[in-house]
This record gives C-alpha cells, sequence and structure tokens, in this order.
C-alpha cells in the first residue's frame, strides 16, 4: 500500500487481535500483490506489457476498471488511471526540478482512457500505455478488509491504511474514534475528528511536490495537460460511508483546482480543505 498500515481493536483478547491482524494482512497483500504496478507477473504487468493486445481479466479486476471508466466520464477525463506514465517526466522529491514543456509532450501521447477499448471482460491499449490503480487500489483494500474484520469479529475495528480509514461501528469505550488530520507538519495533528462510523481519506501533497520560485507544485496531475492541478489546496479529507467513496470525492475535489470547495459543498458530505 506505499503506507503504514495498522488494524485497531476497541475490546476482545490478544488472540483475536493477532486474528484479526492475519485475516486483514493477508486480504491486503493479496490486492498489493494482484494490482501493483510495481510487482511482475500480476494483471496489471500483463496489461501493461500486451504490446496492443487485448488482456483478458476476472471480475474483480474488471470491477475496477469499470469503476475507474466511471470516475474518467464524471471527471470530464480529470481521473485517468493511464496517466501514470508522466511519472516518466515528473519526480516530487520536493526539489525544483520542473520538467520542460516538450518532454511532458511527449508523454502524453500515451496518456487517455479514451484510446483504451474496455468491453466484454476485455481490455486493449495502445502499444506504450499503461494502468495504474494506485488512485483507487488503497481505498478498495481498506474496504475490503474492513469488511473482512466485521464479519469475522464482534468488536469494533478501525482499518488504516495510510491514512485512508474506515471503521465497522464506534468504540466500546468511548462515543467514537479519535482521528487526526495532518497538518502542514507531517508530524502532528492539525484537527481532531470524531468518527462512529463509515470512513475517511484524504488527498494532498503533504510528502510529494516541487517547489519553484515560490510556486509549489502538487503531485495531482492533470491528465490532460500533463502538469500539476493549479491552485488545487494543500490537503483535503472527505469523510463518507466507504473509503472507497470518500477518496474518490476527496480525489476528484483535488483535480476541480481552485474550484474544489465548491465542488465538495454541492456533495454535502462531511469535509476539512485546507489552503
Amino acid at each position: 500500500m506505499g503506507s503504514p498500515c495498522e488494524v485497531l481493536t476497541d475490546g476482545g483478547d490478544k488472540q483475536l487481535a493477532g486474528r484479526l491482524s492475519s485475516l486483514v494482512a493477508s486480504e491486503a497483500w493479496r490486492i498489493e500483490d494482484k494490482f501493483s504496478r510495481y510487482l511482475d507477473g500480476n494483471v496489471i504487468q500483463r496489461i501493461n506489457t500486451a504490446h496492443g493486445e487485448p488482456v483478458e481479466v476476472d471480475a474483480e479486476t474488471g470491477n475496477l476498471l469499470d469503476f475507474a471508466a466511471t470516475l474518467f466520464d464524471i471527471s470530464g477525463g480529470s481521473f485517468d488511471i493511464t496517466s501514470g506514465v508522466l511519472r516518466a517526466v515528473w519526480t516530487f522529491d520536493g526539489s525544483d526540478n520542473i520538467p520542460a514543456q516538450d518532454d511532458i509532450d511527449k508523454v502524453l501521447g500515451r496518456v487517455g482512457w479514451q484510446r483504451v477499448t474496455w468491453a466484454d471482460s476485455q481490455l486493449t491499449m495502445q502499444p506504450g500505455m499503461e494502468v495504474d490503480l494506485g488512485g483507487i487500489g488503497k481505498e478498495y483494500a481498506v474496504d475490503r478488509c474492513t469488511a473482512l474484520a466485521r464479519s469475522a469479529a464482534n468488536v469494533p475495528v478501525m482499518i488504516n491504511f495510510g491514512g485512508d480509514l474506515a471503521v465497522t461501528s464506534p468504540p466500546v469505550s468511548r462515543q467514537s474514534w479519535k482521528v487526526g488530520i495532518e497538518g502542514p507538519n507531517v508530524d502532528s495533528a492539525e484537527k481532531l475528528v470524531d468518527l462512529r462510523q463509515g470512513a475517511l481519506a484524504t488527498s494532498g501533497d503533504a510528502r510529494r511536490f516541487l517547489l519553484r520560485n515560490g510556486v509549489r507544485y502538487s503531485h495531482i496531475l492533470d491528465p490532460r495537460t500533463g502538469w500539476s492541478v493549479p491552485d488545487a489546496p494543500a490537503s483535503i479529507t472527505v469523510a463518507a460511508d466507504t473509503c472507497t467513496q470518500a477518496g474518490m470525492m476527496s480525489t476528484l475535489a483535488m483535480l476541480r483546482g481552485a474550484a474544489a470547495e465548491e465542488f465538495l459543498a454541492a456533495q454535502e458530505l462531511l469535509h476539512w480543505c485546507r489552503r
């Protein structure tokens, strides 16, 4: 998941905690092994090395591709799982190394879900194109693991994968889980949220950005231009029924840039935004 992951329980004993942790870890590793673009031999590698040939995918992969296609449509193309190839010219290491327009243009020719054929469980991409499910995979994993924990034990559980999290129920010992939202100083919480049910997800550039001449370039890229989304908030946290929904809304808001708060207000979801 590319981040610290934890399972918190309120109640039960050491044996139950160990069983829940093993259950969640197994599912998290299964999803990581299956969908990470960094690993060999999985469905993502098969798709990304197909060289223009169609690839048949299973139902779980198909559902994630359907979801990605929906996000592409409702975002007007600003959410695009083929945009990962832009990492060839962008490295968000806190430096001032901004790529040249010519270099971005060369990569943009390999970006665009509209260039992909996705039908009847078969995905066909042009040679050189890739898919990257990193924008939805972690939230999907949180929801899968939360459902497994809810079925396996009758104790309140929180699943937290790098700040994207969900709970099965309120804790026994108090009315709500206390969740900190990271501030400009990544080692401290800017706000404490009382979470009784549902999920939280956060998008932001606290750890991945570039800085040149006083301008901060977020790792949130617009796949239509190849550039960082201008005037985007530094951080957006959204509360929703599921982590997938919360993550979708926080990401779509980020992609709106200066209009992020207006977009979030229209969704009538509880949210926190930091400029």
